[in-house]
């Protein structure tokens, strides 16, 4: 019978992309959204289960009756747990506590065995989700590490599905591909088949404020990471399935900016989607509205998952009030809007090969006590601060051997790099953490702002508006 599919799994991809009319809010661009919640897991992640199961078969990893374990935020488990119930294998997850009792539920409704591990530890903690994983798959018999964050499968899986459906269905227009980080399949598997076909194609990632992924992108270091509430999306390390030679840029959201756009893309387009699908999507029109696209820009921003997941919190009125959240306000403006009302300030920058005495000399001539350190490359490395010198030369004993030292021993990563088009609600995340933010466009460094930019902008808003210029972001 033509119309009848042998099984469930061959339900997977083909999932419709839809225009959005209302979030947009004027942008010029044609913003389309990949709808992924239309997969019979209800997201992005049932295109790799199948894959990397297979993969582990081939491979002679996997035997009948074997054992998959993997640690996931959830919609990777379903993915796996889909193929794993047809294929009669067992199953074992471990998540973080983070995520929603939704997820869990759903997770041994197809029967695996779930394990909840605390969120605030280090990758390599042993309570940690990855780490707990490891010891299940290493203590059972027969059983299989999945391992989405270094499976080749996993970015092979978007290459031959997610790419060539993106493709198909805008009849190769496509000029932009926005979607979420976090383990770096989709981004990897999908940006490299839209690059084969088609090298003008920009690839962008969205990363949540307090991941790592967006300041190493675009610095080469690794950040600390901090805690964010919007689930799947972000890392706190570096996964191996990363190719970021096909990521052109990468921008971020606050979880603030996260939830409040997934409940508009409900609310004003009929799409009940998830707060990594509202990352997507504000940070889709950030970089739009950042970059000046113009009508014949064609961008499709993939949804990653379905809202039902989410019911107990963000779609929740009193978890959000619980955990600071208030949706119908935020700090209003951009970073170009405090460059431009703080006035032209060149920005001055220093060679990590440089003498610290020059540096010094640099600061004291324009009256700055932070340098950007910037590579012949032009790559920025990090930052170099008066408190980092006073240290040195406290530490050196004496002032001469201090400033005869070079910059690159000095330099600090207590830096982020942002783009015109960043909300004052993610510069004012930033500056929890960091001394200072260097305001790029492409490659060209526009700005270097401070807490004191920020403060005094929010102050001179207030005092000129007749009204505080900071509500609550809610992030």
């Amino acid at each position: 019978m033509p119309g009848v599919l042998d099984n469930i799994l061959q339900t997977v991809g083909h999932t419709p992309i839809v225009r959005l009319h209302h979030v947009t809010d004027g942008a010029a661009p044609d913003i389309l959204a990949k709808v992924e919640f239309f997969n019979p897991g209800g997201s992005v992640k049932d295109r790799i289960g199948l894959g990397m199961i297979e993969a582990a078969e081939r491979d002679g990893r996997l035997k009948p009756g074997g054992t998959i374990v993997e640690c996931t935020s959830g919609n990777t488990g379903v993915g796996l747990a889909i193929a794993a119930a047809l294929k009669g294998y067992h199953a074992i997850f471990t998540m973080p506590d983070k995520m929603s009792d939704e997820k869990i539920r759903v997770l041994r409704a197809y029967g695996a065995q779930v394990i909840v591990t605390p969120t605030a530890v280090e990758p390599e903690d042993p309570r940690s989700y990855y780490s707990v994983a490891r010891r299940i798959a290493a203590d059972t018999p027969g059983a299989v590490l999945v391992d989405q964050y270094s499976n080749p499968a996993n970015p092979m899986a978007h290459y031959l599905s997610t790419g060539p459906e993106i493709w198909d269905q805008t009849g190769g227009r496509i000029t932009h591909f926005i979607c979420t980080i976090g383990t770096g399949g989709t981004i990897t598997g999908t940006g490299r088949y839209l690059k084969e076909r088609n090298a003008a194609i920009q690839v962008v990632g969205v990363d949540p404020v307090g991941s790592i992924l967006h300041d190493y992108f675009y610095t080469g270091v690794m950040p600390p990471a901090h805690s964010y509430a919007v689930e799947g999306i972000g890392e706190d390390f570096i996964p191996s399935v990363y190719d970021f030679d096909v990521i052109d840029d990468i921008v971020q959201v606050t979880d603030g900016e996260s939830f409040r756009m997934a409940r508009r893309l409900v609310r004003e387009e009929g799409m009940f989607v998830g707060g990594s699908c509202g990352s997507a999507v504000a940070g889709a029109l950030a970089y739009a509205r950042d970059r000046a696209l113009g009508p014949d820009a064609v961008v499709v921003v993939l949804l990653p998952d379905s809202g039902a997941r989410y019911l107990s919190k963000l779609f929740n009125d009193d978890w959000l009030r619980e955990n600071g959240f208030h949706m119908g306000e935020r700090i209003r403006g951009y970073v170009t809007d405090v460059l431009a009302r703080r006035g032209p300030s060149p920005v001055v920058t220093v060679r990590p090969d440089a003498a610290v005495g020059e540096a010094v000399a640099l600061m004291r001539r324009h009256g700055i006590s932070q340098l950007p350190v910037v590579d012949a490359a032009g790559d920025i490395v990090g930052v170099l601060g008066e408190r980092d010198v006073l240290a040195a030369m406290f530490d050196a004993g004496r002032e001469g051997r201090a400033a005869d030292a070079t910059v690159a021993a000095l330099v600090s990563n207590r830096i982020a790099v942002v783009e015109p088009g960043t909300t004052l609600s993610v510069l004012g995340r930033i500056f929890a953490d960091t001394d200072l933010a260097i305001v790029r466009s492409g490659d060209a460094l526009l700005g270097v702002l401070t807490k004191i930019d920020l403060i005094a902008f929010l102050t001179d808003s207030a005092g000129r508006d007749g009204e505080p210029a900071v509500g609550r972001d809610g992030a």
